[in-house]
């Protein structure tokens, strides 16, 4: 379980990720297979990775994951396995090079970086 003002940070990083993810970073991770749906999604694995790298300290990817699953459970109850987790951010990393990119142009720009992710 994490604080209060922890959980409304989790909730405004996973909203605007899913927000710039839902207009920029689609087409940049789109997977044409038969699971082009996962469960856990890849606006999942992008809030995790930034909520802890960013508010947790946790640098990483095994630390990441550790803490996902040790207090980030009851936000996220279908996070994968160590393995899964890694993969699925090894295949997200063309959509990082676009998520910086947007938030180096727009989001520092609107103040969003300052207030989301910190």
């Amino acid at each position: 379980m994490i604080p209060k003002v922890k959980d409304l940070k989790l909730i405004a990083t996973h909203m605007y990720i899913c927000d710039i993810y839902d207009s920029k970073l689609r087409s940049s991770c789109e997977r044409f297979s038969n699971n082009c749906n996962p469960d856990f999604t890849n606006q999942e694995v992008l809030t995790i990775y930034l909520y802890a790298m960013n508010l947790e300290q946790r640098l990483k990817i095994k630390q990441i994951h550790e803490y996902a699953s040790d207090y980030l459970r009851s936000w996220f109850p279908l996070l994968p396995s160590y393995e899964a987790f890694v993969m699925r951010l090894n295949r997200l990393s063309e959509a990082f090079k676009n998520l910086t990119g947007a938030l180096l142009s727009g989001g520092i720009a609107h103040g969003i970086v300052i207030t989301v992710l910190v």
